[in-house]
């Protein structure tokens, strides 16, 4: 429920960035975009399924990285307002943690903590792969997507960050403009590919994601093969269409969309430590130090979420900030209830977490 919700929220909001992005490069309708894109990818995930996005999502972030590296040699970079951005804090305003729940969201987001394990397990990974493993993440956490968002922030500090721009209001239409006269139609371009192709790539990525999620607890094949799975995906892909009609602008909704999704990783990080401990869910229980850095991460998640709620509460109370905060309550009782488990588990020396999970 937790990942599927999330899902589900990114689908709307990353069509609507896909189809606007579209509109800007093209000059035709944003809905008409939606429709085309949402069609696309029910046909080709449908057909191809999960291969076929995996291996479209390598050349779509392949080619983003290069187009936002190349954005870095046309923008004049302050490196030393650039290093003192190695220091981590919230920043300061009255959005401040909605910026930092939204940057970690997208980089520990709910759906790829349980995405990854089901990648690997797609591969058919063991723990005889464990090098392969960590050269995967490697190369995706701190290559692809280290440089890539690095090179994101650089750029947008440099330029789109002053008082004639409001983030509030920003479009990509408005953030390639804000370019152009600063450093020439080149860095326009570069920015709005690099963008519409972080966006196609993770729409194609989001879209199976409810489907598999719901293939694995109904005992479905998580395949096209099964037409339940394939009815799946083509629905969660035209769903999206409605993401175009969503009001307000797609950067602000994007980031309040990963923050949301940030709500859930400590949870879902809580459930994979807690399988990584039991002997009778893996050969070989976690060691000292990944445990240590695993509940590292619980903290900073769970610390930058309870940043972004006390900050949403303080803005006022609406409909969708009762439901997050009922939704961060249902998930931090059941991390509770987890911790709870695994001391039980330690404490009588017998392993039940297999069995607890069903």
């Amino acid at each position: 429920v937790d990942a599927v919700l999330a899902a589900g929220l990114a689908q709307l909001t990353i069509m609507k960035t896909v189809a606007g992005v579209s509109a800007t490069i093209t000059g035709i309708d944003a809905r008409v975009w939606a429709v085309v894109w949402a069609l696309v990818l029910a046909a080709g995930l449908a057909g191809g399924g999960y291969r076929l996005a995996e291996t479209g999502a390598k050349l779509l972030v392949s080619l983003v990285v290069l187009a936002f590296l190349a954005s870095l040699f046309v923008v004049p970079i302050d490196l030393s307002a650039a290093a003192g951005g190695l220091v981590p804090r919230i920043p300061a305003g009255v959005d401040g943690a909605l910026v930092a729940a939204g940057i970690l969201g997208g980089a520990v987001h709910v759906t790829l903590v349980t995405m990854q394990s089901y990648t690997m397990d797609a591969h058919g990974w063991s723990r005889d792969d464990i090098d392969l493993a960590r050269f995967d993440v490697g190369l995706s956490m701190l290559g692809a997507f280290g440089i890539y968002s690095l090179a994101i922030f650089l750029v947008a500090a440099s330029v789109l960050h002053g008082p004639g721009v409001s983030g509030a209001e920003l479009t990509a239409t408005a953030a390639a403009q804000a370019l152009g006269p600063l450093v020439g139609d080149a860095a326009s371009w570069l920015f709005l590919i690099g963008l519409w192709g972080a966006a196609v790539s993770t729409l194609g990525a989001n879209t199976v994601v409810p489907p598999y999620l719901l293939a694995d607890k109904f005992g479905w094949e998580r395949d096209v093969s099964d037409s339940r799975y394939r009815a799946a995906i083509v629905a969660v892909a035209l769903a999206g269409i409605g993401g175009v009609f969503i009001g307000g602008e797609a950067f602000p909704l994007l980031v309040l969309t990963l923050a949301f999704g940030l709500v859930g990783t400590p949870f879902a990080l809580a459930v994979v430590l807690y399988l990584l401990n039991d002997r009778q869910a893996v050969p070989e229980t976690n060691s000292t130090l990944a445990n240590v850095g695993g509940l590292a991460l619980v903290g900073v998640t769970a610390v930058t979420a309870g940043s972004f709620l006390q900050e949403q509460v303080a803005s006022g109370l609406t409909p969708v900030t009762l439901f997050v905060l009922a939704f961060a309550a249902v998930l931090t009782v059941a991390t509770l209830l987890l911790l709870g488990l695994f001391v039980r588990d330690r404490f009588d020396g017998t392993d039940t977490a297999a069995e607890s999970m069903g």
